[in-house]
Formats: structure tokens, sequence, C-alpha cells
């Protein structure tokens, strides 16, 4: 007689708890490797690549003058964190470069900030810039021998650092900053020093001023 044996059933469970909490932990895992390679460099270093950059196109921008036997400007604008460079044109007016990938305006992301301190650095001396009769107090043109043209016509703002084709450049230092208000990372500074002329110099990183 043929005897049949009963189907065995297959018993279907979930997860466990155990592999549920491995299966988050390697989620955690994956999700913080993946912040730490977009997001891996400090606010500091993000910063000094910020002065770093600054130092070098400046740098550029006085070999270009020499090599061009033409007078540059450079202005900041720490309302809006940004600097421009300028060229004088043949009219003797203030323009801004357009279409230069080198000399663009670059303005820094937050929460970087910037401050222009031009009045009393250790290493200026009696001889001043504009004794070469180039340009007034003002950083502007002297008005001496120019005609005036159009008053309705909107002038851009002159540069507070001027880039001589000499190779002098007006002593000055831009402080690069990082303040946070709330962070674990600490307050930082880098300070790039023009020294009458190029190569800049830059300082930091800096935990005071």
């Amino acid at each position: 007689m043929r005897t049949t044996t009963a189907p065995k059933h297959r018993h279907e469970t979930g997860f466990t708890l155990l592999e549920v909490m491995l299966v988050i932990t390697l989620m955690a895992l994956f999700v913080s490797f993946v912040v730490v390679n977009i997001g891996g460099r400090s606010q500091a270093e993000l910063l000094e690549k910020e002065a770093r950059r600054f130092q070098v196109v400046v740098d550029m921008a006085s070999d270009m003058a020499i090599l061009n036997q033409q007078q540059l400007g450079l202005r900041i604008e720490e309302d809006k964190q940004l600097y421009q460079f300028m060229y004088l044109d043949q009219e003797q007016k203030w323009q801004l470069f357009s279409g230069d990938k080198i000399l663009k305006e670059t303005e820094l992301s937050e929460p970087f900030t910037l401050e222009l301190v031009l009045d009393g650095l250790p290493w200026q001396g009696d001889d001043n810039l504009f004794d070469q009769d180039v340009f007034d107090e003002e950083l502007s043109i002297s008005d001496e021998g120019v005609e005036i043209g159009n008053e309705e016509e909107k002038k851009l703002p002159p540069p507070q650092i001027l880039i001589f084709s000499s190779g002098e450049i007006t002593p000055f230092s831009l402080v690069f900053k990082f303040e946070p208000d709330f962070s674990d990372e600490p307050i930082t500074y880098f300070k790039v020093n023009g020294i009458d002329e190029t190569p800049l110099e830059l300082e930091g990183p800096l935990d005071s001023l």
C-alpha cells in the first residue's frame, strides 16, 4: 500500500529586528560616506581656496598691466561680498572687464565675507602712489585737462586699489572671514596683503585679527 506524505509547508517569515537594524546602519554609513565626499572640505579650507585664488589673480593682473603698459584697478564691494577688476579706456574712464574668465567679477558664497583695509597699514611710508599725478586722492582720474562729457552718463565707482603698469600697487589688506553663528567650526581669517608691489602675501589661517 502506497503511503502518502503530507507536503511540507514553507513558513514565510519577515525580517528580524536585528536584520532591520543592520540595514539601517549600513544605509546610515553609506549616506555619511556620500556627504563626506561631496562636502568633505571644511569651511576653513574653502576660505583658504578663495583667498589663494584672489592672490593669484591679482598677481596675474599685475603682470598683464606691465606687459600691456596699462593701468588697472580693483574694486571691492564689501556689502555684496565681491571684487571686480577694471581698466582705463582710451577716454581715461574706468571700465569693467567683460568676457575675461580670469578677471571676471567674483562673488564670495555664504558664509564668507570680505573686509578691505587701506588706512594705517604698518608698511605704509611717507611716499604715496598718488604722487605720480595720475590719480587724485579719491582714486579717480584727475580732472585737470579732461573735458567734462555727458553728465547723465552713469559713471562706474572708481577702484580702491590701483595696479600700475610699473608693477606698483596701492598698499592694502583684504581679509577673508569665516565667522559662523551656528557651527562647531572655529572662526577663521585669511589676509592677503599688497605691499607696494606684487606678488601679494597670504597670511593665515588666523583665529583673530
